[in-house]
């Protein structure tokens, strides 16, 4: 029989760490890097979030994680390749053809780190029991944050080093990514040693998927998941597009709306005192869902993930560039995220519950990303349409479907509490 949440405390931070590492720096990253190198904001809310769509179809391949091999090969030999993709984007940005070349390079890396994600997910999944797939949700959330913050943070940080020492962004961005390159490699190493191998156990191989097809059908015929998925898409509407717009915002001059910092300072912001908010918030939110079960808390979550996207509203039409009123905005958002992510990751789990958890759970995220993606893909056109002021009013508005579909709902009250329905 297999030993469920063997090693769980050194596993779950590393593995999770190691996903949200590529994804922030595909679709975030990306984002300062080429607005730095002068691409206009139309242009790269247009092409950046395109790259969501593996995170999207990744479902369409799903059922193959479960089917063929072990999860833990799949996940370690996709991070291998986002490393190689990575290195490709530093090695073609200090050519005449960047842009084009670079984005084949970020299409790699979106594809094998949905793909990661598949097999992270499922990994997961089966080598924790339900109590402590809820309390561990926070952790994991927090460590794929804290990815987030050491790319949106640290490597931009390190970037805007580079610009300064350099005088040359193109440069400066090319040591950057082949940093974070070497920086995934040495994950996928780390991962190979402290990851168990759980799926030695026959009792993980009843476990797969009858056929492709299958997996498809008993996820759209479960009850209730019509409007699950509608609350699924509209989850984070309005943040989908905050993040695709915060790092313009931060960086277009005071002229054009912006608050005019440089690129370091927008590192140093999201790289310090927010990442201590966002492990409290991440961390509380398991805790709490585990302690009192996932209805308590659904709808503290939901307004934490979307109130703090009223103070950009406020820095926009102020135009204010107050240190600690912007440090303020970015802790409330870190910690907010944290906190609500937490929730709806528990959610996600749920309606992913039965046969085929992992390919259900690829088509639960698959809806998520393209909740992230569609509303992204226009934000830039958005925003310059509204300015910076309206933008983020719009932003705030983005919250109201989710907060309106959330009381239709189905889900038992306990559910993620320990103690509650314990696997056997």
């Amino acid at each position: 029989m297999i030993q469920k949440n063997k090693r769980a405390w050194i596993w779950i931070p590393v593995l999770y760490f190691t996903q949200g590492l590529p994804f922030v720096l595909v679709v975030t990253v990306s984002v300062i890097m080429y607005k730095k190198l002068g691409i206009s904001n139309a242009d790269i809310g247009l092409y950046t979030s395109w790259l969501y769509l593996p995170w999207v179809i990744k479902p369409l391949w799903s059922p193959y994680v479960d089917i063929i091999s072990t999860k833990r090969n799949w996940f370690l030999f996709t991070q291998l390749l986002v490393a190689l993709a990575l290195l490709g984007v530093g090695l073609f940005l200090p050519t005449n053809i960047f842009f084009v070349t670079t984005l084949a390079c970020f299409w790699m890396a979106a594809f094998a780190s949905a793909t990661n994600d598949v097999a992270s997910d499922g990994y997961y999944m089966i080598g924790l029991t339900q109590d402590r797939q809820s309390f561990f949700v926070g952790i994991r959330s927090t460590f794929y944050k804290l990815a987030n913050v050491t790319g949106q943070g640290l490597l931009v940080i390190l970037a805007g080093f580079l610009e300064n020492y350099y005088g040359d962004n193109t440069k400066a961005w090319s040591v950057t990514m082949i940093a974070a390159a070497l920086l995934m490699f040495s994950l996928t190493l780390t991962n190979f040693f402290v990851t168990p191998k759980f799926e030695s156990s026959e009792a993980i191989e009843k476990q797969k998927p009858a056929g492709f097809f299958e997996v498809f059908r008993t996820f759209f015929s479960k009850k209730g998941m019509g409007i699950a998925l509608a609350f699924v898409l509209f989850f984070r509407f309005g943040e989908s597009q905050l993040v695709k717009m915060a790092a313009p915002f931060f960086l277009d001059s005071r002229s054009e709306g912006g608050l005019g910092y440089t690129t370091s300072e927008v590192g140093y912001i999201y790289g310090t005192i927010g990442v201590i908010m966002l492990t409290v918030g991440g961390i509380l939110g398991g805790i709490l869902i585990s302690r009192d079960g996932l209805k308590k808390w659904m709808l503290p979550m939901v307004l934490s993930i979307n109130i703090p996207n009223a103070f950009y509203a406020f820095l926009a039409i102020t135009n204010t560039t107050n240190k600690f009123a912007v440090i303020s905005t970015v802790v409330l958002e870190q910690f907010g995220y944290g906190f609500g992510i937490a929730g709806f990751m528990v959610y996600l789990i749920y309606i992913a519950e039965g046969a085929s958890k992992t390919s259900h759970y690829a088509l639960a995220t698959g809806f998520m990303a393209l909740g992230m993606m569609l509303p992204g893909l226009i934000s830039g056109y958005v925003q310059e349409w509204l300015g910076y002021d309206g933008f983020f009013i719009w932003v705030v508005i983005g919250a109201l479907p989710a907060i309106f579909i959330l009381k239709y709902l189905k889900y038992p009250a306990d559910y993620g509490k320990k103690g509650a329905n314990p696997e056997a």
